[in-house]
């Protein structure tokens, strides 16, 4: 018997989760014929067969959570020299460091007698989430008690899932290693043509903050303690699929027709919704994009993907008094906020860099 494993699948991913088999235990395949589909936090993704045989066995169901190098099929002993599959290359760019699972708070500390304990598991209350106000540290019967209460009020614990658990493993490695900052600024765009589009719009405007400030067109590899400016501007765009958040990258923005960037987004958000994008379409973003305005909100905290520098987000547009050549004017506005890595990027570079974002989208065309 031989096994074949989950092969590596790019980006520093750790683990994937089982969506499809494709084959039974019995089956005969061949080469590149696939096998499973598994989730990872960028897209689903099949999983070709590294060589003919019979199959003997095959290891985890949908919804199993199967780290990298974790047996995935059983092969019986007919079968062909594993080809050492990896799914999808790396990108032109270097590997960002695999994001650190969340974790959950901890009761380490807190002093459980027997009985507490026996309660707990009676009342399905994990105790790592249970406030101990007893003497000293400990858990009481109350505390448990408490805690079940208000567990009773809502729905059933569910282990998150791709992209929701993804998104959660992420967001916990950026908020330890990163160091932000916002600035935020608001953009007049009363003369605006009307249908102007918003999102080609900024991100126009953001290639050409970035040549006037190339620091937050960067990648910063604190454990090297390097950065990359990077010459071409790769715009990571969050698209909002209802189950997570998806970032495809529309690749050199700077040097694209309108009409060839929006044709560009268009395709990429629809696979983006479909979980039907390219592996290779989700990798080397070198700044990012939030357009969150278009459901609702005006500036925001933003969070940094290492090893980029710097987010913009643009809130919902609206009309608002403002003082306009020493008359009170009512004028269409565009909220924009601009958080950036304070290790790597000065307060200065982020400064100059919304000045001529703000610029540029104020520009009328």
């Amino acid at each position: 018997m031989r096994q074949f494993t989950l092969p590596d699948l790019g980006e520093g991913l750790e683990e994937a989760e089982i969506v499809t088999w494709y084959v039974n235990e019995g089956d005969h395949v061949v080469t590149d014929q696939p096998l499973v589909s598994v989730e990872t936090d960028k897209a689903v993704v099949e999983i070709p067969a590294p060589s003919s045989g019979r199959i003997a066995r095959l290891f985890g169901t949908k919804g199993d959570i199967v780290k990298v190098g974790a047996p995935l099929v059983e092969f019986a002993e007919d079968a062909g020299q594993d080809t050492g599959t990896i799914v999808g290359e790396l990108g032109t760019g270097e590997q960002r460091p695999a994001a650190a699972p969340a974790s959950a708070p901890s009761a380490q500390g807190a002093h459980v007698f027997p009985a507490v304990r026996a309660l707990a598991r009676k009342l399905d209350v994990a105790l790592d989430l249970v406030e101990a106000t007893g003497p000293g540290g400990t858990i009481t019967r109350a505390d448990v008690e408490r805690a079940a209460k208000r567990m009773s009020h809502g729905g059933p614990a569910e282990p998150l899932r791709g992209l929701r658990r993804a998104m959660a493993q992420r967001m916990t490695a950026a908020h330890a290693e990163i160091v932000p900052a916002t600035v935020t600024d608001e953009a007049d765009i009363h003369e605006w043509r009307r249908g102007e589009d918003v999102t080609i719009r900024l991100a126009r405007a953001i290639a050409a903050a970035c040549k006037a400030e190339p620091a937050l067109n960067a990648w910063y590899h604190s454990g090297a303690g390097e950065r990359r400016l990077i010459g071409r501007i790769d715009l990571g765009i969050a698209v909002d699929t209802g189950g997570g958040l998806i970032v495809p990258v529309l690749r050199n923005v700077a040097e694209r027709s309108v009409s060839d960037l929006r044709a560009g987004l268009d395709r990429l958000r629809a696979d983006a919704i479909a979980r039907a994008i390219p592996p290779e379409e989700l990798r080397g973003a070198t700044i990012t994009l939030s357009n969150f305005g278009m459901i609702g909100g005006r500036f925001a905290n933003l969070i940094i993907v290492p090893p980029q520098t710097a987010i913009v987000g643009a809130g919902r547009i609206s009309e608002r008094v403002v003082a306009l050549r020493g008359e009170v004017a009512v004028r269409r506005t565009l909220p924009l906020s601009l958080t950036f890595d304070h290790r790597v990027v000065t307060g200065g570079e982020a400064a100059r860099f919304l000045v001529v974002l703000k610029s540029d989208v104020e520009r009328v065309s």
